[in-house]
């Protein structure tokens, strides 16, 4: 697809421009401890800075629901920010205050603290509107939301002759990902983690078309091992998946796409750093065991299955990565996707955590910042916060 960019935004100089930012970022204590999102509006902020213009950011922050949450105000996102950019950054303790301060850099409250965000409210978003003679989305981890500040905002915002087009974030994601759906160097092989299948279900029946082999771990792989008759002890699986997980799997087969599931893995009795650890089959896990990481076996097996890839996509943990016992199938993998000479890109944000914390974020080409955005680009579904941005020309 090709979207409006920053290069037709024209002459800001002056210009008040609503930047849609992403820092939807963890918090404790009330400090960030994982600044990628706010890193990756930068190179946004500061080009629209350095043209002029003065900016009113926006985003959300956690699952508020419409009410006021202390916890989950933004100002400790806007400190590290003003950090970053090496200017002053003026966060404001209102969604929509009645005036602006006259400051290049405002940061407004929570958009979440309003149920028109989540709503779509054409209402909430022209209060917004009123703040900008122009319209910036960089959240690319939003756009697959019809939310008022990602899909009603720019609507009404080219709906007055004001421009709206994506960031530099915004506007290499889509190249990317665009590139991995459309023309990826082969082989091209996706890995998938995380808790629940049925969260990927969708992006593994599209990747089917795509790729040339699919590789799964986490405690989605005890779904698979089960439908195939496996024994996954007190594992998580979903039984009301089985029935599509059979089909799934009944269609990499006919596409003649290998899928890489565990072998083995680390099992214990409670998710617990402490608990007592063994290596057992994937297949033949004992009663009352859970598996809680992939084993050594199916380590070497996704290594082979990574050899020669000309392209890797990883989306989520191969185990409960943030407990050591449970962390060396998820090292492994990222350890194996970073040596490789593929195109790399990882997307979600426990493996992009899981990266970070090992050292191992500048060994992949491309880290996406959007987990849930990301799949559903890769399903090749029409994101709302895309579609108003697409170029018509």
């Amino acid at each position: 697809m090709t979207i409006r960019t920053l290069d037709a935004l024209g002459d800001v100089a002056g210009a008040r421009v609503f930047l849609r930012a992403d820092l939807n970022v963890p918090l404790h204590d009330g400090a960030v401890t994982d600044d990628t999102r706010i890193e990756a509006v930068v190179p946004t902020a500061r080009e629209l800075l350095e043209r002029g213009a003065r900016l009113v950011m926006a985003s959300h922050l956690g699952r508020p629901n419409g009410t006021v949450v202390d916890d989950l105000r933004l100002a400790p996102a806007g400190r590290v920010l003003a950090e970053r950019l090496g200017v002053p950054v003026t966060s404001v303790d209102e969604v929509t205050p009645g005036s602006l301060p006259d400051d290049d850099v405002i940061l407004l409250e929570n958009l979440r603290f309003d149920p028109g965000e989540q709503a779509n409210d054409v209402s909430f978003a022209g209060a917004l509107a009123e703040y900008a003679d122009a319209y910036v989305d960089d959240a690319f981890g939003a756009v697959h939301r019809a939310h008022a500040s990602v899909a009603a905002l720019p609507e009404l915002m080219l709906a007055s002759g004001r421009a709206a087009v994506a960031g530099r974030l915004v506007e290499r994601e889509v190249g990317v990902l665009g590139r991995l759906l459309e023309d990826p160097r082969r082989p091209f092989v996706a890995i998938l983690g995380g808790a629940k299948v049925s969260d990927k279900l969708g992006v593994i029946a599209s990747l089917t078309d795509r790729v040339d082999a699919l590789v799964i771990g986490g405690a989605m792989a005890f779904t698979l091992i089960a439908a195939e008759g496996g024994k996954v002890g007190a594992s998580l699986v979903e039984e009301d998946r089985i029935k599509d997980v059979h089909r799934a799997l009944a269609t990499a087969q006919r596409r003649g796409v290998p899928v890489h599931i565990p072998v083995d893995v680390v099992a214990a009795r409670a998710i617990e750093a402490d608990a007592p650890t063994e290596v057992v089959s994937a297949a033949e896990i004992p009663e009352g065991l859970m598996g809680l990481d992939i084993g050594p076996a199916t380590i070497a097996s996704f290594t082979q299955a990574l050899a020669g890839a000309g392209t890797i996509l990883w989306n989520g943990p191969m185990g409960v990565f943030e407990l050591e016992p449970f962390a060396e199938g998820t090292r492994a993998i990222a350890q194996a996707c970073g040596a490789s000479d593929a195109f790399t890109v990882v997307g979600g944000g426990d493996s992009l955590a899981a990266i970070k914390r090992d050292g191992l974020a500048g060994a992949f080409d491309h880290l996406s910042t959007g987990g849930g955005a990301s799949l559903e680009f890769l399903e090749a579904r029409r994101l709302p916060g895309l579609a108003i941005l697409e170029d018509d020309a």
